[in-house]
């Protein structure tokens, strides 16, 4: 079985762009707070660098397994897949910033 099922799966990476909507709702509608500006921004950097590291994984395994940079083609998955990784990246990415804000304030 492979190992690293998960962060192949459109499933999982739906449910972390999921997990980054409702992290950014909470923040943004219902003031999500643990009581302190300091551990809501780690909370938010941690969970943004988490999502961004299944995308980050899948990109690094198409630059390095069978040279797959190399042979020119989109691979088995498709455009869709590599847009799905894109929009999590994305959605990760504004996660860590919100995050980064809160911490630093």
């Amino acid at each position: 079985m492979d190992q690293y099922w998960r962060g192949r799966s459109p499933t999982f990476l739906f449910s972390m762009l999921l997990l980054g909507i409702v992290y950014g709702g909470l923040v943004s509608y219902l003031g999500f707070s643990t009581g302190s500006l300091t551990y809501d921004g780690s909370i938010g950097v941690a969970l943004g660098l988490y999502i961004c590291s299944h995308p980050v994984s899948n990109a690094i395994d198409l630059l390095f397994l069978d040279h797959g940079i190399m042979r020119g083609s989109i691979g088995d998955h498709g455009l869709a897949w590599y847009g799905l990784n894109l929009l999590v990246l994305v959605a990760g990415w504004l996660v860590t910033t919100i995050g980064l804000t809160l911490f630093l304030s």
